[in-house]
């Protein structure tokens, strides 16, 4: 058995049983080994990106890591903004970085690189293979790095030889930890808060945002007045009818700001303070209060919903029912233009149940959120780093995770071309995902932050960089092109009749939006 064979076992032992992968000459090994160990699935992706964002959609909905198969450094680095993405999330990943052979290194072929450099930015742990011997307790390393909470990226980089060379076997990986529990004395300190009523508010992330964890957030609310609030972009969310209905700090400065306001206490469950996406000429980059002082309830590696329960108790608030979503869809649009407002309307009339909504729309869907608050229960997955085209790829994670749910991708037309190579792995692994591209041909969040940053008297060329319409993108051809079927829409019972069929159809189905 060689250092690769041992390494699969040790993976598939571990619990890393699905890989996304985009392998080179040095993985080959990898590669092979996969036919002669049982219970590794290896989903094929077109582009790096893909891969790890798949990684990280994967992650989110199956609460344990997949594996990456990348090659050599420019496979990392292509790799490398969903890697990002995937850290913000505080997902875990097992990036398994093909290298050349050891002795083949100080001959500095073309793709030789310093991986560990390119990887140490985007990576918790990072280790290269010395032996074939040795290879597989680096895996089982590996996996007990990116298994620990809230949830780590570990990045492994596989030397050709380590892997044709002699193996050990597999190693045994031990079981992974609980969480630990918050300590009693930050409880009664935030209960002691809750006396100030809505000028505390708890802001809740991570694992905190699981239905369980809300509803003993909106008990403590509901008892003692405070305010509950989610920062502007989440891993996961469970929510829905049913389910307790969150907020979440707005992207505009101007409106974060407002809704912090007179806000004495914020209270960090799992979350850390709010600031401005970026900086802006006279604007602040923090956005609460000059007077509001901030207390963690909860670190993001910490049993959440446990310390909310806990608070819910120091507080009386155990018997206190939850304020819960009622069952409530906006009415269905007929025969209207194509607007944010009538799209967000379509959606929320038509979300199936059980759904899982990967939201990259960027400028479209920022009502969305309100208007499926009464959908039925579904969960919410955002882009979390910023580097845009994660969309698709983490649909792709999503759907391979939960094969018997729906997968809905909210995508704008402008961060679907990053990666849109996903819609091929997509066809390939016949994944149950319906795209749908808000088409409108721009860039637009960047022209309104063309006016943020105070850039004066835009012209041609600034307006050229932002526009996608010269020439028009063609999604349903670009779709089909990659085996996805699809169709074109411009009004709102087009749309309607398209979403009803897509959440029909079996597999994958993209549907183009013309806004």
């Amino acid at each position: 058995m060689n250092g690769a064979e041992s390494l699969v076992r040790t993976l598939v032992d571990g619990g890393v049983d699905v890989t996304f992968a985009n392998p080179g000459t040095s993985e080959m090994h990898f590669v092979a080994a996969l036919d002669r160990v049982d219970g590794m699935r290896c989903v094929l992706c077109l582009f790096e990106g893909v891969a790890t964002g798949a990684a990280d959609g994967y992650a989110r909905m199956a609460d344990k890591p997949a594996a990456t198969l990348l090659h050599l450094g420019p496979g990392f680095g292509n790799a490398l903004a969903n890697v990002h993405n995937a850290k913000k999330a505080n997902q875990p990943m097992i990036n398994v970085v093909g290298d050349h052979a050891i002795y083949h290194k100080r001959f500095d072929s073309p793709l030789t690189s310093d991986i560990e450099t390119i990887a140490k930015p985007v990576s918790h742990w990072v280790r290269t293979g010395a032996s074939s011997l040795t290879v597989a307790a680096d895996g089982r390393d590996a996996i007990i790095e990116a298994r620990r909470y809230p949830g780590k990226i570990a990045t492994l980089i596989l030397p050709a030889d380590t892997a044709w060379g002699e193996g050990s076997g597999p190693i045994a990986v031990p079981p992974q930890r609980a969480r630990s529990k918050v300590d009693q004395a930050a409880v009664r300190d935030t209960a002691d808060l809750l006396a100030h009523g809505p000028a505390t508010m708890l802001l809740i992330a991570d694992v905190g945002l699981r239905a369980n964890a809300l509803a003993w957030a909106s008990r403590i609310a509901q008892k003692t007045g405070c305010r509950v609030m989610a920062p502007g972009a989440n891993a996961r969310v469970e929510r829905g009818a049913g389910r307790v209905s969150i907020g979440r700090i707005p992207y505009p400065v101007e409106q974060a700001l407002q809704v912090l306001q007179g806000v004495k206490h914020l209270v960090l469950v799992g979350a850390s303070p709010p600031v401005a996406f970026f900086a802006y000429p006279g604007k602040p980059s923090v956005t609460t209060p000059p007077d509001c002082q901030i207390h963690t309830l909860a670190e993001p590696h910490e049993d959440l919903a446990d310390a909310l329960e806990r608070l819910a108790d120091a507080a009386g608030a155990t018997t206190t029912k939850p304020l819960l979503a009622a069952h409530k869809l906006p009415a269905l649009p007929a025969d209207q233009k194509l607007t944010p407002e009538t799209i967000g309307a379509v959606v929320g009339a038509l979300l199936p149940e059980g759904a899982i909504i990967v939201d990259e729309s960027v400028t479209t869907g920022r009502n969305f959120f309100a208007t499926t608050e009464g959908a039925p229960p579904h969960d919410w997955l955002q882009l979390t780093g910023g580097a845009i085209g994660e969309g698709m790829p983490l649909a792709v994670g999503a759907a391979v995770a939960c094969p018997d749910r729906k997968v809905i991708n909210l995508e704008a037309d402008g961060s679907g071309m990053y990666t849109l190579q996903a819609l091929w792995t997509e066809a390939r692994e016949k994944l149950n995902v319906l795209t749908i591209i808000w088409a409108n041909r721009a860039y637009r969040i960047l022209r309104g932050e063309l006016a943020n940053v105070g850039a004066e008297n835009p012209g041609r060329k600034a307006h050229d960089m932002l526009s996608l319409d010269d020439p028009a993108l063609d999604w349903v051809s670009l779709a089909r092109g990659m085996g996805v079927d699809g169709v074109r829409v411009t009004t709102t019972d087009a749309f309607a009749k398209a979403m009803k069929a897509g959440i029909a159809h079996t597999g994958p189905f993209l549907i183009e939006v013309v806004i």
